[in-house]
């Protein structure tokens, strides 16, 4: 039972690291600076409205897939009115190199596909940053699957010998932190100003989890008598 409690919080543990990695990796430069900052939440769910999406996607995310010089020559076109008469000789070439290895219908994946200019343009519009769909997809799929998993680390967590209020606290934390961090989102689509609710809520999450799978991982290995 010991071998099996600890491998499911260290294998959690790993996994919330993980994620918080990834979600380091794809958006802390989309701002266009190194580093995780508010502004690069707020452009993820309320956009960059003095750019486009693509240019948002291009010195973000992707930015590590295209060369300054491309990159520059791309977002001269964007801002000149993304026009249809200089896609094919100047701006398809670029593409072609960095993006059609996925961005195309005939890789299979779920991605626009940007081997035309109508498919291109939509990106090439005021980067009002996720859509609503997109952000009720990711929603349910948070709620649903975190809210298990907290349920499950929660499970082992409140057979820990600790004071009673702590373990309440510790508890409920994380539930409550996942609620507001998805409300948040939504706050942010409407006002970039929110997005620092989203950091503080995804704060809140990960020390509660933390603490949890610390706490637990000590004293089921220290405790002299087995865990009620």
């Amino acid at each position: 039972e010991k071998l099996l409690y600890t491998c499911f919080l260290l294998l959690v543990g790993l996994g919330y690291l993980m994620a918080t990695s990834y979600l380091y990796v794809t958006h802390q430069m989309n701002d266009g600076k190194p580093g995780l900052s508010i502004s690069d939440v707020a452009d993820s769910y309320y956009g960059n409205r003095s750019g486009t999406r693509l240019e948002a996607a291009i010195r973000g995310s992707m930015a590590g897939n295209i060369s300054i010089e491309d990159r520059d020559l791309m977002v001269a076109w964007l801002k000149d009115g993304a026009g249809e008469d200089h896609f094919e000789h100047e701006i398809k070439p670029i593409l072609q190199k960095t993006c059609l290895n996925c961005h195309v219908q005939s890789s299979g994946m779920n991605l626009p596909d940007f081997s035309t200019y109508a498919g291109l343009h939509k990106f090439a519009e005021v980067d009002t940053g996720m859509s609503m769909a997109s952000l009720l997809k990711l929603s349910h799929i948070h709620l649903f699957g975190i809210s298990l998993l907290l349920f499950m680390l929660g499970g082992i967590f409140i057979q820990s010998e600790v004071n009673v209020i702590f373990k309440r606290f510790l508890v409920v934390s994380p539930m409550l932190a996942v609620f507001v961090d998805v409300a948040s989102w939504f706050m942010t689509k409407m006002d970039s100003n929110y997005a620092i609710i989203v950091i503080v809520a995804g704060g809140l999450l990960g020390m509660s989890m933390a603490l949890q799978i610390l706490i637990s991982l000590f004293q089921i290995w220290t405790l002299k008598r087995p865990l009620r």
